[in-house]
């Protein structure tokens, strides 16, 4: 356990500096599991440290100084560099709700917090994609794929292969059942994504169907390929999701950001944007396309169709990939 001394003690047991104990309390809340999770509140919390640390913040570095005042006037400081346009509103309710997590990881309780991050704010997030995502080029791609397979990192080139020619997320392509999905594209034509997947979407009874093109095919047969001995994804037996995630693709984003691409989750929205045209016969509209004020309908048949092969549950969220019905 990560608790170093007494639970009524400095940051309520967890060690002398605020920065380390937000973290430790967290992993002792999530068991040392859900590492994506963990990583992004304590992202989050070292945001919130630093204002504490900080000439506008408190000065505080024992979390049992925390009250609901002091998280009011890291709101109020949050709410103004939303208004000059330094963070987006989305990105100030994350630290808030973030720092609620580790607030309450570090209590025990839920009676510190801000409650609610968004009227806190008095500013409504806006998920809307307003730039046009990067990696729809497909000769980018390939030289992206061709960067990772020259450096090694060809299971990570294959993940790559995987979000763009089928819009499934990084987790989704890490942990996808390979022969299951290639025997689903050879006698069905389409595969079921269901590895993997967020909030308690797969099985049976959340059924995630995406037809089967030669990209697809191609991606799934290099996967197979690099696929590790004895694995049926990418996960080596002998490595955790966790170890495969810091030890082999954290290096290889570097190769992605020379490329300039941000991250993975920049290939499923290509992914999206594509689809959009497929389905419409017009861009998307985050590429200019004009199709909602020409047939709102079939803009709305062709969210609904995305939103489902993405595996979200509101066709709202397609607009934070190919842009708002304006």
């Amino acid at each position: 356990m990560a608790l170093v001394g007494r639970r009524d003690g400095r940051n309520f047991g967890y060690g002398r500096q605020l920065s380390y104990a937000g973290p430790q309390a967290l992993k002792d809340m999530f068991g040392g599991g859900h590492y994506g999770t963990v990583k992004a509140h304590s992202d989050r919390w070292q945001a919130f440290v630093k204002w504490c640390r900080s000439d506008q913040g408190p000065g505080i570095n024992d979390a049992r100084q925390i009250d609901r005042k002091l998280l009011a006037d890291y709101a109020a400081y949050l709410r103004d560099i939303v208004k000059r346009g330094d963070l987006a509103v989305s990105t100030a309710q994350n630290r808030l709700s973030s720092v609620n997590r580790t607030m309450a990881a570090l209590r025990g309780d839920q009676y510190v917090q801000v409650l609610s991050p968004s009227k806190a704010l008095a500013m409504q997030r806006c998920n809307v994609r307003k730039t046009a995502p990067q990696g729809q080029d497909s000769g980018q791609v390939r030289q992206i794929v061709d960067a990772l397979c020259k450096h090694g990192q060809l299971r990570v080139a294959a993940i790559a292969q995987l979000a763009r020619s089928t819009g499934i997320r990084f987790r989704e392509a890490v942990l996808a059942d390979l022969p299951r999905l290639c025997r689903e594209a050879d006698s069905l034509g389409k595969i079921n994504i269901q590895d993997g997947t967020k909030g308690g979407r797969a099985g049976a009874s959340a059924p995630r169907w995406i037809v089967v093109d030669e990209h697809i095919r191609a991606a799934l047969a290099f996967a197979v390929q690099v696929s590790p001995e004895g694995s049926r994804n990418m996960v080596a037996p002998s490595e955790s999701y966790k170890e495969f995630v810091q030890r082999i693709v954290g290096p290889a984003r570097d190769v992605l950001h020379a490329r300039n691409l941000k991250g993975f989750h920049e290939l499923r929205a290509a992914f999206a944007c594509e689809r959009y045209q497929q389905i419409t016969q017009h861009r998307a509209p985050v590429n200019g396309g004009q199709c909602c004020a020409i047939d709102r309908r079939l803009d709305l048949e062709a969210r609904m169709q995305i939103s489902r092969e993405l595996g979200h549950g509101r066709v709202d969220v397609v607009a934070s990939y190919i842009g708002g019905r304006v």
